[in-house]
């Protein structure tokens, strides 16, 4: 997973999914990243952004996206988002 906020200039992070745990009516998303620097980043998300997520993840273009990806594990760095 590739990272990048305003708020860090050019910076990337790069980082993996580490867990989902549940904490009263939020989903806890774990990241931990590996460069630059280690951290652990949480993200607590709603049942409406799980929802989001769900609509998102279903448009056409998208769905085919996952679809013809899933056999390339490793994908080429792309620097343009």
């Amino acid at each position: 997973m590739r990272m990048r906020s305003t708020g860090l200039g050019k910076t990337e992070l790069v980082g993996r999914i580490d867990d989902m745990t549940r904490a009263g009516d939020y989903l806890i998303l774990h990241v931990r990243t590996t460069e630059p620097v280690l951290w652990h980043v949480r993200t607590a998300m709603s049942m409406g952004d799980l929802l989001r997520i769900m609509v998102l993840l279903f448009k056409p273009l998208n769905l085919l996206f996952v679809l013809t990806h899933l056999h390339k594990p490793n994908p080429k760095p792309f620097s343009d988002y």
